[in-house]
């Protein structure tokens, strides 16, 4: 994952209040606990984001408004790869920071609580009953983790998604018939 990603979605958590810390970096986008660390200094010290560390909710929060100029338009892309080689010091290829990939997304119904624990690096909001809504960057990797998880999920949304995973199910039940 680049910089860039995982600013992005740490200054999402924030905003929504959701105080997430560096374990949360950690599981998310598979990095270091220190390389999780530099991300919230980069983002209070390079970007001057206004975070403090809340120890009753164990997370950051913003202590005024703030948006993050990396996504305002009227930075270029030189000026765009000049904030990130200069706050993340470990970049070796400017040209991955620059991915602005989108993440996919999904609704899951989940009644097992443990392979909602399992999932927690996908879900980023809960929406009633058992529902879920996920972010994900790999649609194969994200479908094979649903199938080892050995558990009951719905894919509620999007249509082609479900289509996907009923499709992929189907060749793989047709592939392993008896042929006696």
């Amino acid at each position: 994952m680049s910089a860039h990603e995982r600013l992005v979605w740490l200054h999402k958590k924030i905003a929504a209040s959701c105080y997430p810390n560096s374990m949360h970096l950690v599981e998310r986008f598979d990095i270091s606990q220190r390389q999780a660390q530099r991300d919230f200094e980069m983002l209070k010290n390079e970007f001057n984001a206004p975070i403090k560390y809340s120890s009753a909710r164990r997370g950051y929060f913003y202590t005024a408004p703030y948006d993050l100029p990396i996504n305002e338009e009227k930075n270029t892309e030189s000026e765009y790869v000049d904030i990130l080689s200069t706050a993340e010091d470990s970049l070796r290829d400017a040209t991955d920071e620059l991915q602005l990939r989108l993440p996919y997304t999904a609704t899951l119904q989940i009644k097992d609580k443990l392979t909602v624990m399992n999932l927690r690096r996908f879900i980023i909001s809960k929406e009633g009953r058992d529902r879920y809504n996920c972010e994900f960057y790999n649609v194969d990797n994200f479908l094979s983790i649903m199938l080892v998880s050995d558990a009951d999920i719905t894919v509620v949304k999007p249509e082609w998604l479900r289509e996907r995973i009923v499709d992929a199910a189907k060749r793989i039940l047709k592939n392993n018939e008896s042929k006696e």
